[in-house]
């Protein structure tokens, strides 16, 4: 009998690891912010809807300098990467001599960081797509987008996210930051993003509807699911998400774990802009350059991307990429975190605190005060007024 027990347990299988809980929250109004759908139906809700075309960035059209003021949220512009030290030079109109006068002394050190706090909507698509044109027209090479919403249009995002791709913006969601629902649309389209504060989804809202029955709404959904899905395969997201979206009630929000943002394509290097990256590198920069590229892309997701604040991520990084000899003497400008090439080395961060345990991007605290220790080892954090999804 003994060993009959004995044989039993040398068969048995090891326990599985447990796997980390999704976590959802309550918000209070899914209007204020939200993943909110407004965009007119091309057929009748009866009738099967074709999945629309791609909206082409804004930033390839005949450029508007029509005057526009931020209504729905408040943006600033700095030229230094180090967030501590201040947003920078608060920006209310985004005005073609505004914008030249605040980016101007962004040319020496070749970045431009523009902090975002506010709603998803056409505004900010204004704002971004001119902030890129100004941008190109200075030589500025390195922007960095430092974004804080709890959503908004989908559409809008959409075409910001498509205006973001390809057009060297890194995206940042602070510690102190959220990205919930429509915003995560705009997280797609970075070519690099650096997450330490919460991301959330839920379903999408269609308040433009005139649909009287669930399946005439299911329809118009339908519709604009598709060209969700669309957006999210082209920007090198996983279509996926979509479907996890409608899942999730519009009244609450399902925070993404760190594991989740990988694998949906949303934290990190953007998937599609490697590849497209991949073909040139190797032509101009070589196989040495592109075996150090991605020795150091997967050193920083096996130790930075635990820290609890992107100040420690790129801190992390940047410790990194001196490892792995970086930034390239033939490149300078494609090699990792080429965003702080031109800073002085007294003002680049260098304090790397420890590696923290569990899941930072999914349970960092979303407040104003550091995230704890308690925090980042997976308890529960209260959201701000102001952050529902």
């Amino acid at each position: 009998m003994a060993c009959t027990c004995l044989l039993a347990g040398c068969g048995r299988q090891p326990a599985p690891a447990p796997v980390e809980e999704a976590q959802t929250q309550t918000v209070a109004s899914p209007e204020e912010g939200g993943a909110v759908s407004r965009a007119p139906m091309a057929t009748p809700p009866a009738q099967p809807v074709p999945v629309p075309a791609p909206v082409p960035p804004p930033v390839a059209g005949v450029p508007d300098w029509s005057p526009v003021e931020l209504v729905s949220g408040q943006a600033w512009i700095d030229c230094r990467l180090d967030y501590r030290d201040g947003d920078g030079e608060p920006l209310s109109s985004p005005s073609r001599a505004n914008l030249r006068h605040l980016l101007e002394p962004c040319r020496e050190g070749d970045v431009l960081r523009l902090r975002y706090r506010g709603k998803i909507a056409s505004d900010f698509t204004t704002l971004v797509e001119r902030v890129t044109r100004v941008a190109d027209s200075l030589g500025i090479g390195s922007r960095v987008l430092d974004l804080d919403s709890t959503g908004g249009q989908v559409e809008d995002a959409i075409r910001t996210g498509d205006l973001i791709g390809g057009n060297r913006w890194t995206i940042w969601v602070r510690e102190d930051s959220v990205c919930h629902s429509a915003c995560v649309f705009v997280l797609a389209g970075g070519d690099s993003r650096r997450l330490a504060g919460r991301v959330g989804i839920h379903r999408i809202i269609r308040l433009s509807s005139t649909a009287t029955s669930r399946t005439e709404l299911n329809t118009e959904l339908q519709a604009v699911y598709a060209t969700v899905r669309a957006y999210l395969e082209r920007n090198g997201a996983s279509p996926l998400l979509a479907d996890v979206m409608k899942t999730v009630p519009n009244r609450s929000l399902r925070l993404l774990t760190g594991d989740e943002l990988q694998v949906y394509g949303l934290d990190g290097n953007n998937a599609a802009q490697d590849d497209l990256d991949r073909v040139r590198l190797l032509d101009k920069c070589g196989d040495d350059f592109m075996r150090r590229r991605d020795a150091w892309v997967r050193a920083f997701d096996e130790r930075c991307r635990g820290q609890a604040e992107v100040f420690a991520l790129n801190s992390c990084g940047l410790q990194l990429r001196r490892d792995f000899g970086f930034p390239d003497d033939d490149c300078p400008a494609e090699s990792p975190l080429a965003e702080f090439n031109e800073l002085p080395e007294a003002a680049l961060p260098t304090a790397v605190p420890e590696q923290v345990t569990g899941d930072a991007t999914a349970t960092g605290e979303a407040t104003d005060a550091p995230v704890t220790a308690a925090a980042t080892a997976g308890e529960a954090a209260p959201v701000p007024a102001g952050h529902g999804g």
